[in-house]
């Protein structure tokens, strides 16, 4: 919650120190808990909307951020017809890579799909659909 608060309130900030948010952020997401990585996607997604300019202040760094997000992508748990409550919570790991993904290629600029694209082949652009 206080990333959150920062980003909320400091976004002006951020631009400059992003070098150094960059090696946390792997090491949390190399983790592979679970846990770890879903808060680190939702992170993610909140310092790429809090600010101009961030998100394609990010670009040159999908080569650490992203190889990580490539294995866990397709990981949706398939209950068939059961209910997967991870869903309402926000929990589901390949559902929230899919809203980081998303979210880096809409705030990226131009060359933000061609650079997610070569680290993750499987996926495919929202905004040139």
């Amino acid at each position: 919650q206080g990333v959150h608060d920062m980003l909320e309130h400091g976004s002006h900030k951020v631009l400059p120190v992003i070098p150094q948010l960059i090696i946390p952020i792997k090491n949390a997401l190399n983790t592979r808990k679970k846990s770890s990585v879903c808060t680190s996607l939702k992170i993610l997604q909140h310092l790429v909307i809090s600010a101009n300019c961030i998100g394609e202040a990010l670009v040159p760094y999908y080569r650490q951020i992203l190889p990580i997000l490539n294995i866990f992508k397709n990981k949706n748990i398939n209950k068939g017809d059961g209910i997967d409550y991870s869903q309402q919570r926000r929990e589901n790991v390949g559902d929230l890579i899919q809203e980081t993904l998303e979210a880096f290629e809409t705030h990226g600029g131009p060359d933000a799909f061609i650079n997610i694209k070569y680290m993750v082949p499987t996926y495919e652009s929202c905004v040139n659909n």
